[in-house]
């Protein structure tokens, strides 16, 4: 794991470390999932994850004031992994913080051996589809009213990966 740069704000730079999600992070990164999505995950969810789940992985992007502006949850089953979720903060979006906690969780599927990673995006998200996209995600369907509350529909979306090769990607052939 690395270090990122990131805009906090308007025109300030700040340092960003992502790490794996510990203890700590579960009340503010429930604080940010209710500020971000209509039907959030309580932090009892995000104890559970992290205490009762050991094929789940969960990572964290932090400001060197220790403010946590993201997070992000893989779950593993065999050669499958499921994207639980990419978070980040409004301040802080398209600053290149989703596509570094994405990049984390495909890492570690390819740690883990993977040869598929599926996700569920809302179907009117398009920038978090083309961040998809960029990283060889193909959309393989839609799942209609998956997003409580409002019941919007989701486009899930498939990379394939390459076993044994922990940098080889191929495109996902449904």
């Amino acid at each position: 794991m690395s270090t990122a740069t990131a805009q906090a704000g308007a025109g300030s730079a700040a340092a960003v470390a992502l790490r794996p999600m510990r203890w700590w992070d579960v009340e503010e990164a429930a604080v940010l999932e209710a500020e971000l999505f209509p039907d959030p995950w309580s932090p009892a969810m995000f104890w559970s994850e992290l205490a009762g789940v050991p094929s789940s992985r969960h990572y964290v992007v932090a400001t060197g004031a220790d403010r946590l502006v993201g997070y992000a949850g893989l779950f593993v089953a065999g050669s499958d992994a499921d994207v639980l979720t990419v978070a980040v903060a409004s301040d802080v979006q398209g600053a290149g913080l989703g596509a570094r906690l994405l990049d984390e969780l495909l890492d570690e599927a390819r740690r883990r051996d993977c040869s598929r990673v599926t996700l569920e995006v809302r179907a009117d998200n398009a920038p978090a589809q083309a961040l998809y996209a960029r990283r060889g995600f193909v959309g393989i369907g839609t799942r209609r009213g998956y997003y409580p509350p409002d019941g919007a529909d989701a486009l899930v979306m498939q990379l394939r990966l390459v076993r044994g090769d922990a940098t080889a990607v191929e495109e996902a052939t449904s």
